[in-house]
C-alpha cells in the first residue's frame, strides 16, 4: 500500500535489524503491554507476527518513509475473523520524529481503505490503553466510535494489568471517517 508519505510493506525477516533500531526507543512502548525496545522481546514479538501471518490470524506491515527510505514503524491487521468480515488494526507505533506529521493518519487511511474497499470488511476495531489519552484522541479524530473499556484486558510484562479502551468504525460509517482522515492529513500538510 502506497501513500504520499509512506509505503506499508509486508513485514519480512530482513526488516528486523532496521526495524529494531527504530523500535529501540523505550518511550514508544510505555503504554503498550510488550516493550519491544528490548531485543529479545522484539525478536519474539516479530517472529510470532510472521508465524501468525502464515496461519492467517495476523498481517504485519513495516512503515517505510518514502522521502528517506527508512523504516519508521510498524502496524498490522490482527484479530482477523474473515467469516464475520471484521478485524482489528493495531500494534501501530511510529518513531517520535514523525509524531504529529500526518504519517499515522496516512497509515490509517491506507489500512482502512484496504479493509473497507478491498476486503469489504464490515467492522474495523481499534483499541488502546485506557490511559493513553493521545491515542484515544487520535482514534476518535479518525471517526472511531468509543465502545467502552475492557477492564484488566491484558497483563503487561511488569505484571500490571492493562485495561483497554475499544473503538470501532463500521462499513456504513466509513465514508464519513474517510473524509475526516483526509481532512486531517490535509491540515497537517498545510502546517508543515
Amino acid at each position: 500500500m502506497k501513500g504520499e508519505l509512506v509505503e506499508l510493506l509486508p513485514l519480512e525477516k530482513e526488516h528486523f535489524e532496521e526495524l529494531y533500531i527504530a523500535a529501540s526507543d523505550q518511550k514508544l512502548w510505555e503504554l503498550i503491554p510488550v516493550d519491544c525496545s528490548k531485543r529479545e522481546t522484539f525478536d519474539i514479538a516479530y517472529n510470532k507476527a510472521l508465524a501468525d501471518r502464515e496461519t492467517g490470524s495476523q498481517y504485519p506491515f513495516v512503515i517505510l518513509h518514502r522521502a528517506t527510505r527508512k523504516l519508521i514503524g510498524s502496524t498490522r491487521f490482527f484479530e482477523i475473523f474473515s467469516a464475520d468480515l471484521k478485524l482489528e488494526i493495531g500494534w501501530t507505533w511510529i518513531t517520535r520524529d514523525y509524531w504529529a506529521t500526518g504519517i499515522n493518519l496516512e497509515c490509517k487511511l491506507l489500512l482502512m481503505t484496504y479493509c473497507f474497499e478491498v476486503l469489504k470488511t464490515r467492522r474495523v476495531q481499534l483499541k488502546t490503553d485506557e490511559n493513553n489519552i493521545r491515542s484515544r484522541k487520535a482514534i476518535q479524530k479518525i471517526g472511531g466510535q468509543f465502545e467502552g473499556v475492557l477492564r484488566k484486558d491484558r497483563i503487561k510484562e511488569n505484571g500490571v494489568s492493562r485495561s483497554a479502551a475499544y473503538f470501532s468504525i463500521l462499513d456504513d460509517e466509513w465514508e464519513a471517517a474517510k473524509e475526516k482522515i483526509m481532512k486531517g492529513v490535509q491540515e497537517l500538510r498545510v502546517k508543515s
